[in-house]
């Protein structure tokens, strides 16, 4: 059997009109269509030590893990990226625990993981509960390769790079969160170092991992436009948008190996 071989050099991916609109402040990017396949993909170019280099962007249909996983499927089936990057905005999490988060910080998970995943059960039977609801966590747990973070520091160490940048997990969900007692109750009493959330990046990360040969790195890279509470807003989502995709670009326009 003929071994594949990487096609594309990185694979970028987003789930809202915002951070589509922000991708395409970074390129020149071209319309690409594939015969039965509504989806619409866009290609661009950028030159890495005199070698042009290619990119791939398509936007999900619509947010969340079920609509990401799917993009994520046919992305790497179709173009076979070396990188599967998906860029965007995530909630912050502002505790003590982490360093000081400000809206459009970035953060790198080295961790995602699913804290939606579980079973919802009277309290008494729960040590998560709100209310007269209790929940018990199966939350899974999925690694970003190791090999990609010295790359990343040295993307942060970098005196081109203006962004803040956070390395530490991020938990993803099926649903907005909007309320502090989910963030403290359900999140952090599973995994306190959790450092941003959103609702894409494990499948993304999953896809990735179960991909036929030659897998796809998967790398999120996501900034902070919100807090995950009751004063959650669309005033900083531009802002964290362009911030994601200025520090993915200087990743891998300058540090990711693409030989």
């Amino acid at each position: 059997m003929e071994k594949k071989q990487y096609l594309t050099d990185v694979a970028l991916m987003t789930s809202t009109n915002t951070e589509f609109r922000a991708i395409t402040h970074f390129y020149d990017w071209d319309p690409l269509t594939i015969d039965g396949d509504d989806q619409i993909y866009e290609t661009a170019s950028f030159m890495r030590d005199g070698k042009t280099c290619s990119l791939i962007h398509v936007k999900q249909p619509e947010m969340g893990m079920t609509s990401a996983a799917v993009t994520a499927t046919k992305l790497i089936y179709e173009f076979r990226p070396r990188y599967l990057i998906m860029v965007g905005i995530a909630a912050g999490v502002a505790t003590d625990g982490i360093a000081s988060q400000m809206y459009g910080d970035v953060v790198v998970p080295d961790i995602v993981w699913n804290y939606s995943a579980g079973k919802f059960v009277s309290p008494e039977d729960a040590d998560i509960s709100f209310g007269d609801l209790g929940f018990l966590p199966r939350s899974t747990h999925l690694a970003i390769p190791s090999e990609v973070l010295p790359y990343v520091r040295q993307a942060i160490a970098s005196p081109e790079n203006q962004c803040h940048v956070h390395i530490g997990p991020m938990a993803c969900g099926s649903s907005v969160v909007a309320n502090r007692n989910v963030l403290e109750k359900q999140i952090h009493a599973q995994l306190e170092t959790t450092a941003g959330l959103d609702m894409e990046s494990y499948a993304v990360v999953y896809a990735a991992e179960n991909a036929p040969l030659p897998r796809p790195i998967p790398i999120i890279i996501k900034s902070v436009c919100d807090y995950a509470d009751s004063k959650k807003s669309d005033e900083y989502q531009k802002f964290a948008a362009y911030t994601s995709c200025e520090f993915a670009k200087l990743l891998y326009e300058k540090y990711l190996p693409l030989e």
